[in-house]
């Protein structure tokens, strides 16, 4: 159970970072999948924000996977897992594209809390 855990958590840890590279590098081409139907057209600056932020979430899990203690990294996973909760309403609160609200945000959230619980629980 703790290896499917941490494989989980390194799965979505370089997922995240690597969406961040990409919304500091290109920032509009990336922003189309996030599943809103419209992207402003100077939101580059945010988007750049966004992306420094997606590569800090990504390297807290990898960090504590270094440390070792898979109960810290849960607990982490589990409260990191409203991040994109979050993202799947605010997209859906705002008529964006449903498929990507639950497919991807949605996805992600699932993904973390089952990670997180093999590693409470492992």
């Amino acid at each position: 159970m703790l290896v499917t855990g941490y494989v989980l958590t390194a799965i979505v840890a370089l997922g995240i970072i690597y969406i961040g590279l990409n919304y500091l590098f290109a920032p509009a081409k990336i922003a189309a999948g996030f599943g809103f139907t419209d992207v402003p057209a100077n939101a580059e600056t945010f988007l750049n924000v966004k992306g420094g932020r997606d590569i800090g979430a990504g390297l807290i899990p990898l960090a504590l996977m270094i440390y070792g203690d898979p109960h810290a990294l849960g607990w982490v996973m589990l409260a990191g897992a409203v991040w994109p909760l979050f993202d799947m309403l605010i997209v859906l609160r705002h008529r964006g594209k449903k498929a990507i609200a639950f497919g991807v945000h949605g996805l992600t959230s699932a993904v973390m809390v089952v990670a997180a619980l093999l590693l409470l629980l492992g």
